[in-house]
């Protein structure tokens, strides 16, 4: 960080350590300074914009004009170094340490199993400890509120919330805590339930062990910054860059100075709008002003008439201060204040809304949130200060929409913003007042965020309507009024078109019955209340702290104590998660002369590349070569995936080259600016579609059947036929993709450091890539931060090309992918299409289905035809079809190659299989579960690929999750909510699975491990498995444990190496478990057998003593173990094969609630039973089932993927693509763990990580349930096709009424859509 001799000291605290940064650089954020100076790791980056919570730090300062401090939580992503001076900024490592003390919220989150692969897991501490240091007794409330910023991709977030809860006050916790059983089981029991017979457990953690907190522990916060802040003589502050300068003003004449001789310099307080532009829309500022230090942005002055709040105030801070406004003001006078705080609780994170200003969004004109639009509903007003002087101006229509004589003037700046107290009804971006005791508009405001580039409003719609009575002719009037003036074309930016257009008038009619109930409680008499039924819409859903009930079969009380084995045993690296101290291999130190590789990929689906000019980018700065594919030594081409594109590019996202750099930034720069011709190919294949009409596949059709299917349908009451869409998902694992290769000194050995599922796999590619032997690589995984399938092939194509430019360049490669270039490289899990043809009886037994399933491979093979051949295996999920026929092909496309993903293709084929079994049911006058029931495997069968096994466990987790989810009552429940509300609507639905573990080639299922016993009676466990996150290494010390009769704290697994176990396979499947296990199970009962001499001779002796014994007597320590697999065949000709190890089993039933009129949906409730046979590790398996759930539930709801016509990614983070967060999950989570015998596992256990991901499908119908609820009070048909995810914009343009049937249609020849479904 170069800059000029005389730029200002930084002087700011870390952890309660002073640091001075001589030459701080503006360019550079705090989470850079933090990982790269300060070599503090713990804070991560994930995402780069703030959205995702992971590099969350608490950010201290004082107020020298309140005396008083304040801790915020803050994404260090983006906050700027510069703007830190005078701050205390506290990160994981600062709260606690495994070296020193572990704090309680970190020992807390990591004993209530709130971690898995760890990446989250600081941040997550970090929002709740800043939560702690302001609130020492928090609300539940407060708890799911402060953790609404931060993501989780692993755990489904109950059991973190359920660590915040510890520090609760009042009771949250079952009343039966304290006894080891749940009031639930109980009352099961006095139901005489058959659980009265095995005895269950609620438990999984002691909270007997917590440390208690003790606020006066914390650290003070440092008098040195007081005495700063209160300095009578401060000064401008100036810190001069590389490129940038950081200018800070003491005064507010300064600053007005500085915006008069810097005009167009931006004002940075928070950095929420500057930052994301600088990084993602390439804007560049030669000087940036921080006015962060002056009092008087900080102002606030409640008078009369209203209340002025300074510009500077942070939206939390604004959030305070109506909440006191609202404390002390009647409420006619606050409908503003009060619509603005319902607004700001849900408007982004704790972390966002700690950093972003009132200012800011103003000035900004935000469009992102509808702050603006109540606002100007509310007569805002804009106080501006220049250097010229002073004035106010409306914070209106004029304002907002950028008219430039209402526009800010060069040199001006907001100073405050003046919100009026008024007695006009303005509970919403939209406000009216009327005639004196009357219902006659006299004035009428309405206004629109999200339309536009800009706010919209409707003066001419509103200017109509003055005079006229609030009555229902005046709203269809006004419907049609803002139809005809607010325009939204077709193809405008976002998509989602009839949708948005029909949120306008969905908006409008909530405006409209509020402002009927208002005038309601003035006068009853005059002005009749709305319908009953109607107040359901004037309802926002609340946000509800989870709480839910784990039940699991307790342990035999006969077993040893120190046997782990079907204890809740904590992750072995979970304290090491919540302390920020478990390594990523982007965590590792730099290494000597380590260079940063950044990608330049195509901008076209299919082009010829006619050039690469590289000139620019090398002769930059720090640049040290451009890598293409005339650099690969060996092959550029393995097993049809390309490293570096040549002469052709076959999708976006493709890597042409790459650019080697000293740093991040010069290399990111430098690959700006390569500069790629391209000449565009025909055919350009995107959608499903598209492949079937140029006959483009990857690979064969595959087939299964049984019965004759044809004859079938002559001999039916009913024949339907539909076709189910569903889309892709992005893995989104918190850490990207990332890998450190380094070059050996000598026989081109290569080492590579990576998170991935498939070492073995990675060593192939990148000896292939630089054609040396596989003995010459060497892949070392310790664990990664997430994975879900999306790290098992890409991490090789990423390591060859990390790889060859470690080769060209002879220096180490950190290569670490950004979250956009993440996801647009990787793809994800394959969109599908499905097609089906169902033959019935009136009673609902089904008698023949014939089933098409296409898939979107993407451009070159990758796991696309295994995930195929998986789909067309376990097409039948739970349901025996005499005359059962499937069919599938993998479509090749100009995408990026769609790849593994959780559940390997059942999550998306399984729709379909209960999408024709919810319109049997429809058609049948049945509920689906009744045809779900009936059409079960109800004995021992043959699939339809004769693979002969037992349903028993199929209909135990049936029946017990109809009996104890109480089914049928809360179905009579819902229906009788429905009758009393005709805007909101509740729907439930239960769904079986049978689910299949591992694969059926039976060498994928060999595992092998090698553990050495230490002279002092120490345990080195290594073996091929990857820990994910998934708890792989905690059950293997389990195992390890029980073999070798030795308490857990005596054994040590580090890492997954190539040099220790080769040749593993990949771990995936669910079976990582089984396999390894067996392998470490083997190895261990090898040394056992080797010790039973000694053991025999000194019964009464200690395992150290065995030890020594035993190396006297030259008995070898160290044994190898192998687990031969599971010998499973598919022989696709004969069309028949025992496939499968094994199955699992399981029920979900899920309540929901939608929002006819926006979209919405709520998650009021889920209960989860899965057949776990016996578990080795309940907390571990639960943590996964759960985990799984809430990733299915956003594949079914929240997350979509947009692509454009043309086959690019639109999107690309945390603000466009959106996974589920805190808020979203059920209100009410219950998991049981029901027992079962699966005697050709380790223990008799059962692979439990992927099951779970398609029972989050419960969701997606319990919506559709609520949906045709809606469409048949309506008189709809109550079928409508059925798709994935179930959108807000699906539910909204599904529950069809008055509103969407004024939305005029779009020629779809007139104009092209900015996004398409690829499915």
């Amino acid at each position: 960080m170069t800059s000029q001799p005389d730029s200002d000291q930084l002087v700011f605290f870390v952890n309660g350590r002073k640091v001075v940064e001589q030459k701080p650089d503006p360019e550079v954020t705090l989470l850079f300074y933090l990982r790269r100076v300060l070599r503090l790791t713990g804070t991560k980056f994930a995402c780069g914009e703030g959205g995702c919570g992971a590099c969350t730090v608490m950010v201290s300062r004082y107020n020298a004009w309140s005396k008083e401090i304040r801790h915020y939580p803050a994404t260090a992503c983006l906050v700027p170094l510069c703007s830190l001076h005078g701050a205390a900024v506290t990160t994981v490592e600062g709260v606690g340490s495994i070296r020193t003390r572990v704090h309680p919220v970190q020992e807390r989150i990591a004993k209530c199993h709130g971690t898995q692969c760890g990446f989250c897991s600081p941040g997550m501490v970090m929002s709740l400890y800043t939560l702690l240091r302001n609130h020492p007794d928090p609300t539940p409330d407060q708890v799911t509120e402060a953790l609404g910023g931060n993501l989780c991709r692993c755990t489904g977030y109950r059991p973190i919330v359920e660590s915040g809860k510890t520090f609760c006050v009042e009771p949250t916790a079952c009343p039966a805590k304290g006894s080891g059983r749940c009031c639930l089981e109980q009352e099961e029991e006095e139901r005489g339930s058959t659980h009265a017979q095995e005895e269950m457990c609620t438990k999984l953690y002691n909270a007997d062990e917590f440390q208690p907190l003790d606020p006066s522990q914390e650290p003070i916060f440092p008098p040195e910054l007081i005495r700063m802040a209160e300095d009578p003589s401060r000064r401008r502050l100036t810190f001069l860059g590389e490129r940038t300068t950081w200018l800070a003003p003491a005064t507010l004449p300064d600053l007005l100075q500085l915006r008069a001789s810097f005009p167009h310099a931006p004002l940075v307080m928070g950095n929420t709008t500057v930052g994301p532009n600088i990084k993602f829309k390439g804007e560049f500022h030669p000087v940036l002003i921080s006015p962060a230090r002056l009092p008087e942005l900080c102002l606030v002055n409640s008078e009369d008439n209203g209340v002025t709040i300074g510009a500077g105030h942070s939206l939390a801070q604004l959030s305070d201060t109506l909440q006191s406004v609202v404390s002390e003001q009647p409420p006619e006078k606050t409908e503003t204040c009060r619509a603005l705080l319902k607004h700001l609780r849900t408007l982004a994170g704790p972390q966002i809304r700690s950093m972003a200003t009132l200012g800011g969004h103003v000035a900004t004109r935000a469009t992102i949130s509808d702050l603006n639009p109540i606002l100007a509903a509310g007569k805002a007003s804009i106080r501006l200060v220049s250097k010229e002087g002073e004035r106010q101006i409306p914070l209106d229509s004029a304002f907002l929409e950028g008219a430039p004589e209402a526009s800010l003037r060069p040199g001006e700046m907001v100073l405050s913003v003046f919100i009026p107290y008024t007695n006009q009804v303005s509970p919403s971006p939209m406000s009216v007042r009327f005639e004196a005791g009357t219902s006659i508009i006299r004035e009428l405001h309405m206004f629109y965020g999200g339309v536009g580039p800009t706010v919209v409003s409707t003066p001419r719609t509103c200017e109509q309507l003055v005079g006229r009575q609030w009555d229902d002719q005046t709203l269809s009037e006004a419907c049609r009024g803002v139809l005809a003036e607010v325009h939204l074309p077709p193809d405008a930016t976002g998509g989602q078109v009839q949708f948005r257009r029909t949120l306008l008038l969905s908006l409008l009619f909530k405006f409209y019955l509020s402002v009927r109930r208002a005038l309601s409680r003035l006068d009853p008499q005059k002005f009749p209340d709305i319908p009953e039924q109607f107040t359901s819409a004037l309802e926002d859903f609340p946000i509800v702290t989870p709480q839910g009930v784990q039940m699991f079969q307790c342990v035999d009380p006969h077993q040893p104590l120190r046997d782990p084995v079907g204890h809740p045993v904590m992750h072995q690296s979970a304290l090491k998660h919540a302390t920020g101290e478990a390594v990523f291999v982007d965590d590792m130190p730099p290494v000597d002369q380590e260079l940063s590789l950044a990608v330049v990929t195509s901008t076209r689906a299919h082009a010829k590349v006619i050039s690469i000019d590289t000139a620019e980018a090398l002769a930059l700065p720090g640049v040290v070569a451009v890598i293409t594919a005339e650099d690969v030594p060996g092959e550029n081409n393995h097993q049809g995936e390309i490293f570096y594109a040549q002469s052709e590019v076959i999708c976006v996202g493709q890597i042409v080259c790459t650019v080697a750099a000293d740093t991040h930034a010069h290399a990111r720069a430098a690959a700006e600016k390569v500069k790629i011709e391209y000449e565009d190919m025909e055919p350009r294949i995107i959608t499903i579609e598209q492949a079937l009409e140029h006959n483009s596949f990857l690979s064969p059709e595959r087939k299964i059947e049984q019965g004759n299917v044809e004859q079938a349908f002559k001999h039916v009451d009913q024949i339907i036929e539909g076709e189910v869409h569903v889309e892709g998902q992005e893995h989104f694992y918190m850490e990207t993709q990332t890998i450190l290769a380094i070059p050996g000194d000598e026989d081109k050995e290569m080492a590579l450091h990576l998170g991935t599922q498939f070492p073995t796999h990675v060593q192939e590619f990148v000896a292939a890539a630089l054609n040396v032997p596989r003995s010459r690589i060497a892949c070392h995984m310790r664990r990664a931060g997430g994975a879900f399938g999306g790290k098992m092939t890409k991490p090789a194509l990423l390591g060859a090309v990390a790889a060859v430019a470690a080769n060209k360049t002879g220096r180490p490669i950190r290569f670490v992918l950004e979250r956009g270039d993440d996801m647009l490289i990787t793809a994800g899990r394959h969109p599908l299409l499905g097609r089906y043809k169902i033959g019935f009886m009136k009673s609902g037994l089904i008698k023949a289905a014939d089933l098409e399933f296409y898939i979107n491979g993407g451009c070159t093979p990758d796991e696309s035809q295994l995930v195929l051949e998986f789909i067309v295996l376990k097409s039948e999920n739970a349901y025996h079809i005499p005359n059962f026929r499937c069919r599938g092909r993998a479509c090749k496309t100009n995408l990026p190659s769609n790849t593994a993903f959780r559940g390997f293709g059942f999550p998306q084929a399984t729709v379909v299989v209960e999408a024709y079994m919810a319109s049997v049911a429809a058609h049948c006058g049945l509920l689906p579960e009744e045809v779900r029931e009936i059409n079960m495997y109800k004995r021992t069968s043959q699939t339809a690929y004769k693979q002969t096994f037992n349903p028993k466990p199929l209909r135990q987790c049936w029946k017990q999750c109809l009996e104890r989810s109480s089914f049928h009552a809360r179905k009579q429940a819902a229906e009788d909510f429905n009758r009393q509300s005709y805007w909101k609507k509740r729907g439930l639905a239960a769904v079986p699975m049978k689910f299949t573990i591992g694969v059926p080639i039976a060498y994928y299922h060999q595992a092998a491990a090698l553990v050495h016993i230490y002279l002092d009676g120490s345990v080195l466990l290594t073996h091929g498995g990857c820990e994910l996150g998934q708890g792989l290494h905690t059950k293997m010390v389990q195992v390890a444990s029980r073999e070798l009769g030795i308490p857990t704290s005596y054994i040590h697994l580090s890492e997954t190496s190539t040099v220790t176990v080769p040749n593993a396979v990949f771990t995936a499947g669910s079976m990582g478990t089984d396999v390894n296990g067996k392998a470490v199970q083997n190895a261990c009962q090898t040394l056992m057998t080797r010790l039973q001499p000694v053991i025999r001779r000194n019964p009464q002796g200690t395992w150290e003593e065995w030890i020594k014994e035993a190396f006297e007597e030259s008995i070898s320590l160290s044994a190898t173990g192998y687990f031969r697999g599971y010998q499973t065949n598919m022989d696709w000709d004969r069309e028949q094969g025992d496939a499968f190890p094994y199955y699992v089993y399981g029920a979900a039933c899920t309540e929901v609630e939608i929002d006819c009129l926006s979209g919405a949906q709520k998650l009021l409730r889920t209960d989860i039973f899965m057949d776990a046979a016996f578990s080795v590790n309940p907390a571990v398996d639960i943590g996964q089932i759960e985990g799984a759930f809430v990733q299915g539930m956003g594949l079914y709801t929240t997350e979509e993927l947009k692509y454009s016509p043309q086959g690019m990614l639109h999107s690309r983070g945390t603000n466009e693509y959106k996974i589920p967060t805190v808020t979203e999950i059920p209100e009410e989570f219950h998991v049981t763990l029901v027992h079962s015998r699966n005697p050709i596992a380790i223990y008799s256990s059962k692979g439990l990580g992927e099951a779970a991901m398609f029972l989050g499908a419960s969701v997606l119908f319990a919506i559709a349930d609520a949906v045709a609820t809606a469409r048949r009070e309506r008189g709809l048909g109550e079928t409508v096709t059925l798709g994935s995810p179930a959108s807000p914009e699906w539910i909204r343009m599904s529950c069809e009424d008055q509103f969407t049937d004024m939305i005029p249609s779009d020629d779809p020849s007139t104009f092209t859509p900015w996004s398409i479904p690829v499915s």
